[in-house]
Parts: C-alpha cells; structure tokens; sequence
C-alpha cells in the first residue's frame, strides 16, 4: 500500500459510516480508510466535524454509541489536531461559500480542509471528484484506498489556463506628461 504524503481530511459521514452497523457495505471500507489514515499519521479533520460526529452517533445512529464511546473516539481523534473555528476559518468559509454556492456547513468543512493543507477530503456529502481551491472531494467508497494524496496536490499546482488579471511582470504604469 503506498505512503500518503499528504494530509487528508475527513467529513462527519466518514467517521459516522466506520460505527454504523446498520450499513454493512459501508462500514468496513470506512473503517479500513481511517486505520490506513492512523498507520499513514495522514489523517485530519475539525472540531465542527467532531462535534457533529459525537451529535449523530449518540442521538441518531440506530442502535447508538454510549456517551462515554462516542467520547471516546473523540477524545482520540483529537490526535488528528483537528481544525478549531477561529475568525480566520470563518472568514475563508465566507468566501467558500459564496464562490462555490455551498451550505454553511459545507463551507466550513472546506475551509477546515485548505486551513489544514489538505489535498484530499473524503466525504460522500459532495460530489466525488469536485474541486474547492485546493481541495479535491472523494468519496472513500470510490477512491482506491491508500491512493497517494501528494498525486492531488501536484495535479492542483499546474500553471493556470488563463492569464493572470493585472500588469504583466516588470511592466510600469503609464504616466500623464
């Protein structure tokens, strides 16, 4: 299995889907994507995102986890150095939200994930394959485990298709006589 290289983040369903034993084609290739993110030390996430983890699978997830499980998980994922709201995430999660017309939450998730330097966010509440800035949304039931992220961070590096806006370089302004 190849090496990340890059930090992934991971979206609430993922984490919720490695718990759920009500989806049974789900649950284990969750599970198998973040013990490759503990192995790879590659995984990342938010407080947002963990918060609405511990919500879901203590109030929503049929049969649910314990209080004390559910705090459990989060209290480990802290190791991941989740992304904390700051006035900088809220600011970036603005201008997310309305280049990209993504729900609050969405854009939140996004700006946590470019905060982070994240290449990759594997989510299954966006659609797999798009792009926000930097960060290319998978769905970790269609991206091959232990695909290398550091492949989505030189994808996203390559020179612009259009010209940049301004002056070109070494160019002086034109002045009145």
């Amino acid at each position: 299995m190849p090496r990340m290289s890059a930090p992934v983040f991971v979206d609430t369903n993922v984490l919720i889907y490695a718990r759920d034993r009500g989806e049974p084609a789900k649950q284990p290739r969750a599970s198998e994507w973040l013990k490759h993110l503990w192995h790879e030390r590659a995984g990342r996430t938010s407080v947002q995102v963990l918060s609405e983890y511990y919500v879901n699978v203590t109030r929503k997830l049929d049969p649910g986890l314990s209080r004390e499980e559910a705090w459990d998980d989060v209290n480990a994922l802290l190791a991941w150095r989740p992304q904390v709201i700051d006035s900088a995430l809220l600011q970036r999660a603005r201008e997310i939200e309305q280049r990209y017309r993504l729900s609050w939450w969405d854009s939140l998730v996004v700006a946590a994930a470019q905060r982070q330097g994240c290449a990759l966010l594997l989510s299954e509440d966006f659609q797999d394959g798009a792009v926000y800035g930097d960060v290319t949304i998978r769905s970790p039931f269609t991206l091959s485990l232990g695909e290398d992220a550091a492949a989505y961070v030189a994808a996203r590096s390559v020179a612009p298709a259009r010209r940049p806006r301004g002056r070109p370089k070494g160019s002086t302004p034109r002045t009145r006589a």
